[in-house]
């Protein structure tokens, strides 16, 4: 298996700056790996929200995390900044895959990417649905 490179800013269609906390540090002195995943909600959720397509409270079809994947670079710490870059790699019928940049301070290259896929069910019945309009108009910016 080929380990990827980190990808560079450009690759990515929207940021959003997200600090460190001292609480995210592990002892090794680094961020924990396990934030990164944080990182990668925030980014994504906070973007649907922001846009309209998302109600966390009473949005009829939620997008449930069915796989996920996150490759490491180089550390992040605190106190440095994260610019967390969001593309969308795929926009199907009732799923979406989300790729993440992790991009450290001024850092050109990412200190981590991965990714991961929503499958989209209405929160009633938890049964497959198809992605809503404004879901889909909010996402078609971010396809690569």
């Amino acid at each position: 298996m080929t380990k990827p490179s980190p990808d560079s800013r450009d690759r990515y269609r929207h940021f959003r700056l997200i600090t460190t906390r001292w609480m995210d540090n592990d002892a090794y002195q680094h961020v924990n790996n396990v934030v990164y995943y944080s990182y990668f909600d925030t980014v994504v959720n906070h973007y649907l929200i922001e846009k309209g397509a998302l109600d966390i409270a009473a949005s009829p079809v939620i997008g449930l995390v069915v796989e996920t994947k996150c490759n490491y670079f180089s550390p992040i710490t605190f106190p440095e900044a994260v610019h967390a870059g969001l593309r969308v790699a795929k926009l199907g019928t009732s799923s979406v895959r989300y790729e993440v940049g992790l991009f450290r301070d001024d850092d050109p290259l990412a200190a981590a990417q991965g990714h991961f896929v929503h499958v989209y069910v209405e929160r009633a019945t938890n049964r497959p649905a198809a992605l809503p309009a404004p879901l889909r108009a909010a996402l078609a910016p971010l396809v690569v």
